[in-house]
């Protein structure tokens, strides 16, 4: 599979923020997010992306055109400390092609230690993805559970 992954710097913004629309687009079927007046949905924060070390943006490019977007997020609390996927994103016409699985465990390669995946509960087809990457992933050493009735949450260590 022809594919990279680019650590998006701030040159990169334009293209995240852009790709960002489409990802909010799908996942409006999910959360309660609407157009604005100008037709677009309200900006994400990506600027904490490149002003914070805990931030890791990136830029997915298969057969070298833009296919989608993965930011990850080190969170650290008092009592634990982990990586998060906080936005993963593959644009339809890649779906179902072994690409969003390649990127996700290439992710989970460059960023070594604990891990928690969280989906929304209306989010089925995100569920279904994220527990069988993560079962091949860790070969079924993953830890799934409810939170409040409100997500799954995925947690292991790569």
């Amino acid at each position: 599979m022809n594919y990279e992954i680019i650590k998006a710097s701030l040159d990169h913004s334009e293209t995240l923020t852009n790709l960002m629309q489409y990802y909010i687009y799908d996942f409006s079927e999910f959360i309660d997010a609407h157009v604005e007046e100008n037709g677009r949905f309200g900006e994400y924060p990506l600027n904490d992306y490149w002003a914070e070390d805990h931030h890791f943006p990136y830029l997915v490019r298969f057969s070298g055109n833009y296919a989608g977007f993965v930011l990850v997020k080190w969170i650290k609390t008092e009592t634990k400390s982990y990586f998060s996927i906080a936005e993963f994103f593959i644009m339809k016409k890649y779906r179902r092609t072994g690409l969003g699985r390649s990127v996700a465990k290439d992710i989970f390669r460059l960023h070594k230690g604990n891990w928690e995946v969280f989906q929304v509960l209306k989010n089925e087809p995100a569920q279904s993805f994220w527990k069988s990457v993560i079962k091949e992933y860790t070969g079924g050493h993953f830890i799934e559970r409810l939170e409040a009735g409100k997500r799954i949450t995925q947690e292991f260590v790569s």
